[in-house]
């Protein structure tokens, strides 16, 4: 577990209400899965998703998810204007939670993607490894954006 840093000013102490504090609506839950399982990292993207979030909606959103220490910005290397969305480790840990959602809508629900369901039944620890694994490439690639872009502003002239 990462360690507990002092967040808001919560309703209650209750976990499942700072939980729901964080992510109690829909969009923030689908950002996640954006990012988590279709590989979204910026603005455009999530916009074009199917569900059809306004933009005042996602702004909001990426916002209160960042502020709560779930996603991270940088800038787009190849255009300085746009921003990269990423999970920090507290988003990736919600893995397992949105999994059990995702298994729990398909055992109660008429559901869709039902391949994927298949996937997380037949071998969840392996599922969420390789969710895992995919996000920690993603946290080296951007490490090493990062020191290029470092390199490249201390060349001399």
């Amino acid at each position: 577990m990462g360690q507990r840093k002092a967040g808001p000013k919560r309703r209650s102490e209750c976990p499942l209400n700072a939980s729901v504090e964080m992510l109690g609506d829909r969009w923030s839950l689908l950002i996640i899965r954006d990012i988590m399982l279709r590989g979204f990292r910026s603005y455009k993207q999530f916009l074009e998703s199917y569900e059809g979030i306004a933009t005042n909606i996602l702004a909001n959103r990426l916002h209160i998810l960042q502020a709560s220490g779930i996603l991270t910005t940088r800038h787009d290397p190849l255009d300085g204007r746009k921003l990269i969305y990423a999970l920090t480790r507290k988003g990736i840990d919600l893995a397992p939670v949105l999994t059990e959602l995702v298994l729990w809508a398909a055992a109660h629900e008429k559901t869709g993607n039902q391949p994927l369901v298949r996937l997380m039944q037949k071998d969840k620890s392996r599922f969420l490894a390789e969710i895992r694994e995919r996000w920690k490439k993603g946290a080296v690639y951007e490490r090493l954006i990062t020191e290029r872009r470092k390199a490249r502003a201390t060349r001399p002239g």
